[in-house]
């Protein structure tokens, strides 16, 4: 599949910045099983031939720096089609913690952005339950950003629907301040990732990063803007403010954080940034880190066979302190935050316990959860058996 127009997109440093971390990985859960077709997601990438593409580099020998840009080659997306044997719908979405089983429904699992060189921009996974599908699907972070993933799952769904004309059509040009250099160069010595352990003295500062995005703020941006828009910031406090003068403060900070988040702040971030380069990185224990967003259109996905019944992610860039918002199937939001072994606590429950069922809530302090039991042993599903087919035009 070839596609007239696209040919070479420079990145900014909204996109750059992301090199270092993790695709995106989001899911939707369908009832009934039916048939998704490679021949939709082709369609769908003629309208997003950035996804068919790579990431690709050229190296500035004069200088000894690199630029990054997005070449739309067409060397085509990854789509996989797996079966989960014994796995429901309910093994999925009931349970309070997110089971493993569902980090193997992605494709694309464990890659960095900046491997997308080598690798597909874009992984489908659907996977077969025993009720119903799974449709994984993973976006490299360096081309598209929250609002860009759903834009694309959006669109491809009314192209399942019959839709010849998008709701909103895509604009891939990046935009950058007026005399700003292109592409933007990176010394080679600037890769690097910083890890630190939590320790959480009272006097001891802790961090909470917000994902501001521009599409609302910046006014240059058109409707329809594909790729990363989004800057994040902290909001610093000492560990004992938060705990002592309950949620009051920080959320009022958090507001007085995001307040200072102007069109003005954006642009400038674009030109400071090649001076001084700032990668995003995912350290656990760094910081607490709040990602995705209710506001996303995640359950007007209608392929032809009805509206997802759940939304889940996958393992990409979960690390101790990520929180992850999701609107809720009918109303009010849907919080999954991920931890490690130094702030989880973990009790071991009989075989019979209704892990599905299981309530809890906090009373003076001191959270009360209620397991009730199962009569028999519950079926453990296997992970998915996966077939790997390269979409290309």
């Amino acid at each position: 599949m070839t596609v007239a127009g696209c040919g070479r997109i420079e990145l900014n440093p909204w996109d750059i910045q992301h090199l270092q971390i993790g695709y995106i990985h989001e899911g939707l859960v369908f009832p009934k099983p039916k048939l998704v077709t490679e021949s939709l997601i082709r369609r769908a990438l003629r309208h997003f031939p950035p996804l068919a593409g790579r990431l690709a580099t050229t190296l500035h020998e004069d200088d000894e720096t690199i630029s990054f840009f997005i070449d739309c080659n067409d060397a085509g997306a990854l789509f996989i089609h797996a079966a989960a044997d014994g796995v429901t719908v309910s093994d999925i979405i009931m349970p309070a913690y997110v089971p493993s089983v569902v980090h193997s429904c992605f494709a694309l699992n464990g890659l960095y952005n900046y491997k997308g060189i080598a690798n597909p921009l874009l992984g489908i996974q659907v996977t077969d339950l025993a009720d119903g599908i799974f449709i994984g699907c993973s976006i490299n972070h360096v081309v598209a950003d929250g609002t860009s993933f759903w834009h694309f799952l959006n669109s491809w769904s009314e192209i399942s629907n019959g839709s010849i004309n998008l709701s909103k059509s895509p604009v891939f040009q990046r935009w950058f301040p007026v005399g700003m250099e292109i592409p933007i160069p990176l010394l080679s010595h600037i890769w690097r990732s910083v890890v630190r352990n939590r320790s959480l003295d009272p006097n001891e500062e802790t961090k909470y990063c917000i994902i501001v995005g521009a599409r609302q703020r910046f006014r240059e941006l058109p409707d329809g803007y594909f790729g990363n828009a989004i800057v994040g910031t902290f909001v610093t406090m000492k560990a004992k403010e938060v705990m002592e003068h309950g949620i009051g403060k920080p959320a009022w900070r958090m507001n007085r954080t995001i307040a200072t988040m102007t069109g003005e702040s954006f642009e400038r971030f674009l030109v400071s940034w090649p001076t001084s380069p700032n990668f995003v990185t995912l350290s656990n224990g760094d910081a607490l880190t709040a990602s995705s967003s209710p506001r996303f259109n995640m359950y007007g996905n209608d392929f032809g066979w009805g509206k997802p019944i759940a939304v889940r992610s996958g393992s990409s860039n979960k690390i101790d302190g990520m929180l992850t918002l999701d609107c809720g199937a009918e109303e009010g939001i849907n919080k999954n935050i991920s931890g490690t072994e130094s702030n989880v606590r973990r009790f071991g429950l009989p075989e019979n316990a209704r892990t599905d069922r299981v309530k809890a809530s906090m009373e003076n302090g001191v959270l009360v959860a209620t397991v009730p039991k199962r009569e028999g042993k519950r079926r453990e599903g296997k992970k998915p058996v996966k077939k790997t087919i390269q979409a290309e035009g």
